[in-house]
């Protein structure tokens, strides 16, 4: 089968398309025939090693120190199951599916293996197989920071970098649990995070939401650039701050901040839980959540991909196809 590999760290030109032999399935597993996947800010740091402060070291111990454990990047897909290993009573031959490695990466190939009581769901009928791939990686996210900050309806959330892949789906799940959403995007941004859901979008261009005056019950902090000292002068008393890309240092300090003031810092490893991949594309198959495709690739272009998303200019989620129509 056709994969993309990469054996050390640095940039998009590390990667190169190859053959490797087809995974065989383990009892438990099913061997699913890959039609979409994509290339996630979670892919661009593991190959770059480009981490938030204080985290070089520990990136290097968990995916490899000298070289990569996994050479094939790629945490989420769309595809279909081509066989089942003897255990498996979930799945069959044909069933399409979405589904989510995680760490464990291993989707920027033709087939992969995944355990049947993993992140695997039906694909949603409303669904294509190109935007089914990017359900997962921004939607676990959203899932597993809106279940940190407690998110409540009618609370005033605002959510920084509203217009990236987990942003956008932020967006759209707070929306779901009845907040009232306030997005920081760029302008070119601005319609598409006001047709997902937000009630006022501010352009981080022109206005800075710390000096505006307004404050928030949840301040959730996608993009980096609002720590605890900008953010703290608009969160209300009992606020919660969720930092996506807090450094080391940050989270460290977060339970200080939290002890010595009356908010709440959340800054750490989010808790993605069981059934989270089935729960979003229940959510798609009713029409609450969709992912935002920014753009496609076919897989020999994988570097183009990544270089794209290195940029730092994607909106939603840039898509790779496996199938040469795509």
């Amino acid at each position: 089968m056709r994969a993309v590999v990469y054996e050390r760290y640095g940039p998009p030109e590390v990667l190169h398309l190859t053959e490797v032999s087809t995974p065989i399935p383990a009892a438990h597993e099913v061997l699913i025939q890959v039609r979409a996947t994509t290339v996630s800010s979670g892919d661009w740091r593991v190959r770059s090693l480009e981490v938030p402060a204080g985290f070089g070291l520990i990136i290097r111990l968990v995916f490899g120190f000298s070289r990569p454990k996994q050479p094939i990047l790629g945490s989420e897909l769309a595809g279909v199951v081509e066989a089942v290993g003897s255990d498996v009573s979930r799945f069959r031959p044909g069933d399409p599916l979405v589904a989510f490695s995680d760490s464990a990466m291993g989707c920027h190939a033709e087939y992969i293996c995944l355990p049947e009581d993993g992140q695997l769901a039906r694909k949603p009928s409303n669904l294509n197989f190109h935007e089914a791939a990017a359900l997962c990686f921004g939607g676990t996210t959203a899932l597993a920071v809106l279940r940190q900050a407690k998110v409540q309806p009618g609370e005033r959330v605002l959510i920084n970098g509203a217009s990236g892949s987990v942003g956008t789906a932020t967006v759209q799940l707070a929306c779901h649990l009845g907040a009232d959403v306030i997005g920081v995007c760029s302008s070119a941004n601005q319609d598409l995070v006001h047709s997902l859901g937000a009630s006022q979008v501010i352009d981080y261009q022109q206005t800075d939401f710390s000096q505006c005056g307004d404050t928030y019950d949840v301040i959730i902090d996608t993009a980096g650039t609002a720590p605890f000292a900008r953010s703290r002068r608009c969160l209300r008393p009992g606020g919660r701050l969720v930092l996506l890309q807090a450094g080391l240092g940050a989270m460290l300090l977060s339970p200080w901040q939290t002890v010595s003031s009356n908010m709440t810092v959340i800054a750490g490893p989010l808790n993605v839980k069981a059934g989270d991949v089935r729960q979003l594309a229940e959510l798609a198959e009713a029409g609450i959540y969709r992912p935002v495709i920014d753009r496609h690739y076919p897989l020999e272009q994988i570097v183009a991909a990544h270089r794209y998303v290195d940029s730092g200019r994607k909106t939603g989620n840039v898509v790779i196809t496996m199938d040469p129509e795509g």
